[in-house]
């Protein structure tokens, strides 16, 4: 059956990195705790939490401003847990094929190419994301037209406003988990700037090789 559908996906930026800091065990604590946030999120919502996905979760619902009201509360609950990853999402509106409680079709593969797109930190959404943002007066940003890989056509992007920009943190350079520094184990100071680190053992990784890990910051997670 096809049916129109607001689909989102919202991952852990540097999850790979965390894994190979800490380990599969701290990584798979990681992934419970964004589960369940992401399952309090989508309760009063109105939006369905239709499976996880490694470090991902995917959404999906009838109105894009449904989808909005839930990315908000997860990315807020998400930057109240210290040492924890930072999100990024991607959201798009259209028509899905619903079979067994999932969807399928350029929609859902449409949302997924613009997670990948989206930074640390960021929400990223297609035309009627951004209408559904305007009606409910959130921030936007146009960042024009990007080719997305297995994608025909150009797609317009906006960056939504949905993570709250006044809370302070660091983000380690090793593991990229999001820390504040009262809960830093330690910080080093390299080229003039301080970096807050979240164990003896990513400071001991950063010591031996700083400038590997910094110039890793500049990639796409």
């Amino acid at each position: 059956m096809t049916v129109d559908r607001t689909i989102a996906f919202i991952d852990m930026a540097g999850f790979t990195a965390l894994t190979g800091a800490h380990g599969d065990d701290a990584a798979l604590e990681v992934v419970d705790s964004f589960t369940d946030a992401a399952s309090d999120a989508v309760k009063s919502a109105g939006v369905e939490l239709v499976k996880t996905i490694g470090d991902a979760v995917m959404l999906a619902a009838i109105e894009p401003s449904a989808v909005l009201n839930a990315v908000r509360p997860l990315f807020e609950a998400c930057l109240e847990i210290d040492s924890f990853p930072e999100l990024r999402a991607g959201i798009h509106h259209g028509p899905v094929i619903s079979r067994d409680g999932d969807y399928f079709g350029a929609t859902v593969n449409l949302a997924a190419r613009v997670t990948g797109r989206a930074s640390s930190g960021q929400t990223l959404g297609t035309a009627a994301i951004f209408e559904a943002a305007k009606a409910a007066g959130i921030d936007t940003t146009d960042l024009g037209w990007h080719e997305l890989r297995n994608v025909a056509d150009p797609v317009q992007l906006w960056a939504i406003e949905l993570s709250p920009t006044e809370v302070e943190f660091s983000v380690d350079p090793v593991c990229r988990m999001r820390l504040s520094r009262d809960a830093a184990v330690g910080h080093i100071r390299h080229n003039g700037v301080e970096h807050w680190l979240c164990s003896l053992k990513c400071i001991q990784a950063f010591t031996s090789d700083p400038d590997r890990y910094l110039s890793s910051q500049n990639r796409k997670p």
